[in-house]
């Protein structure tokens, strides 16, 4: 196919689909972080895997767009691009009730090693910081880098942190992080150079559970701070496979 196939008339226009390599497309949506955008990505996301499409093995939702992976031998990518964005074109409402997860949370100190340095940044105290971090109702936008990241909207602007010049090797898994205007929370141990708010005992992917990946693209998130004293127990019970994260809206 040509570069990339759009929408609507005009240089830049969207919806539009792009070309990756021989076996993927992507359709996007836009250019911004925005509930709106995200909301048409994992509404096409639903009506592909409610309606799949001969050549299309696997769909991976994003921030703005959908990667769209397919088999070059059985889909043309041509009549593929033109589905797309006739899907986009007409998607239905979703009509479903969004998750709501309240993630209980242990900041500062050994969990959260960088708390007290954001705070400083900008000019509050840590005890303000963790209540600025624990009144949104955050946004889960994407799941990805590692299985289970999760990628959150919603983090009050004042907080916003530029990213590490010195990103770690390993932070500890299930870390409450922040980077950019952007919030997460880490899955598996691995580099990050987010800063470290706080770190929560839920498991977003755990292999042994069943769904082994507890939180998903669309879902929200409010933090709830604990102390340090009920770590152990909600540890002990989410490395068993039990969620530990409460469902307050479904």
């Amino acid at each position: 196919m040509g570069r990339e196939s759009r929408g609507a008339a005009g240089h830049g226009a969207y919806p539009r689909v792009r070309p990756c390599g021989d076996t993927a497309l992507t359709i996007e949506f836009g250019e911004t972080i925005d509930p709106d955008l995200n909301a048409k990505v994992l509404a096409l996301d639903a009506e592909l895997t409610a309606h799949p499409v001969a050549g299309v093995l696997e769909t991976v939702p994003t921030y703005r767009s959908l990667l769209v992976h397919i088999d070059p031998v059985i889909a043309d990518p041509e009549a593929l691009a033109a589905d797309l964005l006739a899907m986009a074109a007409n998607l239905p409402p979703t009509g479903e009730a969004v998750r709501r997860w309240r993630i209980p949370v242990v900041y500062g100190g050994a969990f959260g090693v960088d708390l007290a340095d954001v705070a400083a940044r900008h000019g509050l105290s840590p005890s303000a910081l963790i209540d600025a971090h624990c009144a949104p109702v955050y946004r889960v936008y994407m799941i990805g880098f590692l299985p289970g990241f999760t990628y959150l909207g919603g983090l009050d602007p004042r907080l916003a942190t530029p990213r590490r010049s010195d990103p770690r090797p390993l932070i500890p898994a299930s870390s409450v992080i922040i980077g950019g205007a952007q919030a997460a929370i880490s899955s598996i141990a691995g580099p990050s150079g987010w800063h470290l708010l706080g770190r929560t005992p839920v498991r977003p992917y755990h292999p042994g559970r069943d769904p082994a990946f507890l939180i998903a693209s669309g879902d929200e998130i409010v933090f709830e701070p604990i102390a340090e004293d009920h770590w152990r127990v909600l540890d002990k019970a989410a490395a068993a496979g039990e969620p530990v994260a409460e469902m307050v809206a479904s």
